[in-house]
């Protein structure tokens, strides 16, 4: 089955007026009646929000369970206006970056890039500006947007001489091309909290199992390099915070143990993304069941 498209020419076009209209609070305005609908209508939406809601908020009823995916709805709805508000160059937001200076010294330290571990959380396209002050060129592992709407809306592919685009939909799922960035020095930003088909370990997350790609630690294994995790978050009407503290470095001493050490990693990930969810709780967007989509486990 194909999944559903939302978001329209018409429906993008007529935030984009409103926001170069009447600004940032105009355009939110119009967020509450339009995630109302979604609400009401767009039930694998609220299926799938549910699936982190009701584990998230699992002291709550049914009833403040639906309010809260509706407040979710909201907060991503910010998220995407901020985006193209950023896009279209309207203005920009003010970017609290933690763990700059211990990025920055890993990369004196280290002749690889490494891997910047990425979620469904806050508005990682927002903050990703403020990684430029690394000075290296960014890799976005990205697959294409079947959404044409949403695709030039929002502007998902445009590049520059700092951010490269890496498709896993090429040979070798993109491993390749990514291989050869980190060993040039340069970063990778790998998505972490979705599969997308691709293989997957089991974790402990909101007291249930859930199941996170492993690819990222398997790539970071075999270029012998760190994992930064980035966790962003909207602070404010026009801030956000950018989390790149959590640094990973794998120590695997044979391929005998490489399996149970990179899912421990995998899960040291998870708990990263769980003390955020209880920090931040209606900035992760997933809407998808982690809990309840278990792939082929190497």
């Amino acid at each position: 089955m194909t999944a559903k498209k939302r978001g329209n020419k018409l429906g993008f076009w007529f935030f984009r007026t409103t926001l170069k209209l009447f600004n940032l609070s105009g355009a939110y305005g119009l967020l509450y009646p339009v995630c109302l609908y979604y609400l009401l209508f767009d039930r694998p939406a609220v299926t799938t929000a549910m699936a982190y809601v009701k584990r998230r908020y699992s002291s709550d009823n049914i009833f403040q369970r639906t309010i809260t995916v509706y407040k979710l709805f909201i907060s991503q709805g910010k998220s995407l206006i901020d985006r193209f508000y950023t896009i279209a160059g309207l203005g920009q937001f003010n970017i609290e970056l933690r763990g700059y200076d211990k990025i920055k010294s890993l990369l004196c330290n280290n002749n690889t890039g490494f891997i910047l571990l990425t979620a469904h959380v806050g508005n990682w396209q927002v903050t990703m500006s403020s990684l430029g002050e690394l000075g290296k060129t960014v890799y976005l592992l990205m697959s294409p947007e079947e959404n044409a709407a949403v695709k030039n809306s929002l502007n998902l592919y445009s590049e520059n001489e700092k951010v490269k685009i890496i498709s896993p939909e090429g040979a070798f799922g993109g491993v390749i091309e990514i291989l050869k960035a980190i060993d040039e020095g340069n970063i990778v930003s790998v998505m972490g909290d979705r599969s997308y088909g691709r293989d997957t370990v089991e974790v402990s997350l909101l007291g249930g199992k859930a199941y996170f790609p492993h690819s990222a630690f398997t790539i970071a294994a075999t270029a012998g390099c760190p994992i930064v995790i980035l966790l962003s978050a909207k602070a404010g009407k026009k801030k956000y915070v950018a989390d790149i503290s959590h640094v990973i470095e794998l120590r695997i001493s044979s391929n005998a143990e490489k399996k149970n050490a990179i899912k421990g990693y995998v899960q040291e990930f998870a708990e990263i993304l769980e003390r955020f969810s209880y920090e931040y709780p209606l900035q992760w967007f997933i809407f998808h069941d982690l809990w309840n989509e278990k792939i082929n486990e190497d």
